[in-house]
């Protein structure tokens, strides 16, 4: 670093010279055609100094001489020739070929120069991009050098002497170049990245000395032939399939997203601007990690979980991620909304791209996973309560298990009166109660609010299926015989329409009152415009009221919004109980429930074009005229192609009510399209078609709530064939 140029000779230290004008080092080369050392100084200067001058100049251990002996000895370091370049040197070669001059090449920043022996310039080439490295090699014309020059854009450019003869794209920036023969190969380009990546390339292919032996003339078969033909287009077909966008399995995937709960909840709680009014509201955190088996490009990550759930921080973005390397990152989630969620899931979700060969900016691709948030997040324990307004009873083929086995997050060890019965406060005030027969193989959940009984549900069927699980026993299995409970489902229906319809209302009230606004304004301003003063005969007064009004109307509009977004969460946690209950009710497979999903769960979020109720009102139209239509008269009708919002919810309501009847008297969820054969397989021998008129013939049961027969009531309606739905149960009694 202090411009000491030392020698060796084998492993001794022969001697050390100072060079002059010295401030950082540059490229240092030899030339054994001159017995020199030629570099290039701080001064951007390239310059040449003979071994035999260095070898007599001042020792560098000798250098507190003085100026004045210096000159009288004569031994100062004396340059041999110097040529200004006018800027800093990346590399200096020298080169001796047979078939070419013994050249000194020097790469500079934005041009590379050749120069004869004696620092003349042979010839000189401008860049026009940012050069990393080079190498010149010999060329096959005589009198010329070839030399690759790598770059900062991942370019190789092949030049013969000032000429561009060819331009290939690297993987990589590389930071030293090298033509090398491997065996039989010659002409090998080994690159090496600043990072320690080593790749051999190979540019063309070897010449084909081989020439193919003139054939007799022969009849064609056409037949072989075309038959050959289609064997290898099947061939290139199968190999130029696009891997990359086709699925892989988890342990072929290129990258792997996995999201970690922690089991318990933060200890300082991370929640920001909470609506809801609870002294306290939790968080927990969740640990996302990302594995990289391959280089990806531009990694960004989504967190996304369901309103009114909030992450502390929703989007992150990485640098490129190298093989067999990992991220992981650290957030919250919490209750932000003051309404209980409708699910307790999240969703992590990786954007990158895979770069190729032929497409470098890479291939887009997304990773995702899903992970399961805990109850406690949005309920606490509490005491049970006796009364409730709502209740539902789920049966099981095994015996009760003790609440402190399957819910030890919510019982207190040491209180034996919950091993039956436990309570849940939610953070937004409701409270369900949950409680296990002593006799009987049920559990009850009740509740005021039938919304709230879905969580408490969901949490329950699942604990209870993996306690199962674990004991190796694979035949548990949960039912529900009660009654579907259709009408507080209604009410919950008419509510959320309710505020859609007060949404529209205070659409139009804003429409008017500034429609109103603008004209009194136009007026007040043809008055002040006039150059004749005018009373305002109290314009100005109703300007003033008409803008308290647009502001007053705007701001029972956005508490309506609000409300909106309460009412569609509370009916998306009943409709997933419903969901629940249906498929419990009537053992559907999964693929049943997945269309059950998809006809009453369309939409994540409610908007004014586009809503729930006339949404789920098409799906169960179109199901009842396709794999439950009693008759091929049904299958003909055909469906409005346009979605709008009803006047009212009683057709809604009115096909829930005869699809859950469909469902009870033997109809069965598919999207095939012969449904009319379909529906008589599924049917038993001995079922009478199914009425219509008065919605399937007392299909409400009279009562507070609405109902749809059991699913005991259908299984002794089938061991009947021959009688009424009356005349079953008289049958059955003793």
């Amino acid at each position: 670093m202090d411009g000491m140029l030392m020698l060796f000779e084998q492993e001794s230290y022969a001697f050390g010279r100072f060079l002059p004008g010295f401030l950082l080092p540059g490229p240092l080369t030899y030339s054994s055609r001159t017995d020199s050392f030629i570099t290039v100084s701080s001064c951007r200067q390239v310059e040449s100094y003979k071994y035999q001058v260095l070898a007599f100049a001042t020792d560098a251990d000798e250098r507190q001489e003085t100026e004045q002996q210096k000159l009288s000895s004569g031994k100062r370091v004396a340059v041999d020739w110097v040529l200004n370049i006018g800027e800093q040197a990346l590399d200096i070669r020298v080169v001796s070929f047979n078939q070419a001059v013994s050249s000194v090449f020097v790469l500079g920043e934005r041009n590379f120069f050749c120069l004869k022996d004696n620092g003349q310039i042979r010839f000189m080439k401008k860049l026009d991009y940012s050069p990393s490295c080079f190498i010149p090699y010999c060329s096959v014309k005589e009198g010329t050098i070839n030399t690759l020059v790598g770059n900062h854009s991942k370019m190789l450019n092949v030049y013969q002497d000032i000429t561009l003869k060819w331009a290939t794209q690297l993987p990589h920036i590389p930071v030293s170049v090298k033509v090398a023969n491997l065996q039989d190969l010659k002409g090998v380009i080994v690159t090496l990245t600043d990072d320690g990546h080593l790749q051999c390339s190979y540019l063309g292919t070897d010449p084909s000395l081989f020439q193919a032996p003139r054939v007799d003339s022969r009849e064609i078969n056409y037949e072989e032939f075309e038959a050959e033909m289609k064997e290898l287009q099947k061939i290139i077909k199968e190999a130029t399939k696009t891997q990359d966008i086709l699925p892989k399995s988890e342990k072929h995937r290129d990258l792997i997203v996995t999201a970690e709960v922690s089991p318990d909840l933060d200890a300082e709680s991370q929640a920001i601007d909470s609506e809801v009014k609870a002294e306290a509201v939790p968080s927990v955190t969740v640990k996302i990690t990302i594995q990289s088996r391959v280089t990806a490009q531009k990694p960004n990550l989504a967190v996304c979980v369901q309103a009114p759930l909030a992450v502390t921080c929703d989007q992150f973005v990485f640098d490129d991620l190298e093989p067999d390397s990992s991220e992981t990152v650290v957030l919250s989630v919490f209750l932000k909304g003051n309404c209980s969620p409708s699910e307790l899931e999240g969703n992590c979700m990786v954007s990158y791209n895979i770069p190729t060969e032929l497409n470098p900016e890479g291939i887009p691709k997304v990773a995702q996973c899903n992970f399961r948030l805990p109850l406690r997040l949005v309920c606490s324990p509490a005491q049970p309560s006796k009364a409730a307004n709502h209740k539902i009873t789920i049966d099981t083929n095994k015996p009760p298990i003790s609440f402190l086995t399957i819910f030890p997050d919510f019982v207190d060890p040491s209180e034996d009166d919950q091993a039956n019965v436990l309570g849940f406060q939610f953070l937004t005030g409701s409270k369900t109660t949950l409680l296990a027969s002593k006799t009987s193989q049920r559990y009850r959940i009740q509740s005021d609010q039938l919304e709230d009984l879905w969580l408490i549900t969901r949490e329950l069927t699942l604990r209870l299926e993996e306690h199962f699980k674990k004991q190796n026993c694979k035949d548990f299995a949960c039912t529900f015989s009660g009654s579907i409970p259709l009408q507080e489902y209604f009410e919950l229906i008419d509510r959320h329409f309710e505020l859609r319809l007060n949404a529209e209302k205070f659409q139009e009230l804003l429409s008017e009152r500034a429609v109103q606004f603008r004209a009194i304004e136009r007026r007040l301003l043809t008055r002040f415009k006039d150059k004749t003063p005018a009373p305002l005969q109290h314009l100005d007064t109703l300007l003033e009221g008409t803008f308290r009004e647009v502001i007053a109307l705007a701001d029972a509009a956005e508490e309506n919004q609000a409300n909106v977004f309460q009412a569609f969460t509370k009916l998306k946690s009943a409709t997933h109980l419903m969901i629940m209950l249906i498929s419990l009710w009537q053992k559907l497979s999964t693929d049943q429930v997945a269309v059950l999903e998809a006809t009453f769960l369309p939409l994540a979020e409610d908007t004014p074009e586009l809503g729930w109720e006339e949404t789920v009102d098409a799906a169960i139209s179109y199901l009842l005229r396709t794999c439950l239509s009693k008759s091929s008269k049904e299958q003909a009708l055909t469906l409005s192609s346009q979605l709008r919002m009803p006047k009212d919810t009683s057709r809604l309501k009115k096909n829930i009510t005869l699809f859950c009847d469909r469902l009870a008297k033997g109809g069965r969820l598919s999207l095939s399209t012969d449904s009319a054969t379909q529906q008589a397989t599924v049917m038993p021998g001995g079922c009478t078609t199914i009425p219509e008129s008065d919605l399937e013939e007392r299909t409400v049961i009279p009562g507070s709530t609405a109902t749809v027969p059991s699913h005991g009531q259908i299984a002794k309606q089938k061991s009947k064939p021959g009688l009424s739905e009356d005349a079953a149960e008289q049958a059955e009694k003793p």
